[in-house]
């Protein structure tokens, strides 16, 4: 199938198809007489394991290793349970400083009402002024970092 039917059925674009060729995610598919390419029926799923594995965290460098594993006969099952958990524990810290970071707001934002309905209208209240040191900073990316150790599982 061509790139654009490929890219259409599994919803991405011609150029991340492209793309995960390049980092080798997905086999460089032979070319038509026209020069078009011309994806095996197997691309299809593998773009849709690429876009599921995305889904969950997997990062394409990880993937990469992984699935360069397995072309390589070795069972990477092991290492990508071992990935799968520290994403979840990821997550897991993301709530809890999500919900710290829900706290600080709420109590910022009582403490905030409490100015303006202090102030006099069309006087400032200083708001941003108003925060306290030491609020809890809250990173929206991943912080995972680890990578795959080389281990057979």
């Amino acid at each position: 199938m061509r790139s654009g039917e490929l890219a259409q059925r599994t919803g991405i674009s011609t150029d991340a198809l492209r793309h995960y060729e390049r980092l080798g995610l997905l086999s460089k598919p032979p070319r038509t007489n026209g020069g078009y390419r011309d994806y095996p029926s197997q691309s299809l799923d593998r773009v849709r394991l690429i876009r599921r594995a995305l889904t969950i965290g997997f990062s394409l460098p990880e993937l990469r290793t992984l699935l360069k594993m397995r072309e390589a006969g070795e069972f990477p099952c092991r290492d990508t349970q071992k990935l799968a958990t520290s994403k979840l524990e990821e997550v897991k810290r993301q709530i809890k400083d999500l919900t710290a970071m829900r706290a600080q707001l709420e109590q910022i934002l009582q403490n905030w009402e409490l100015r303006l309905s202090r102030g006099g209208k069309g006087k400032p209240a200083r708001l941003l002024e108003s925060l306290p040191d030491g609020l809890i900073r809250v990173e929206t990316k991943s912080r995972f970092k680890e990578k795959l150790s080389r281990r057979k599982s």
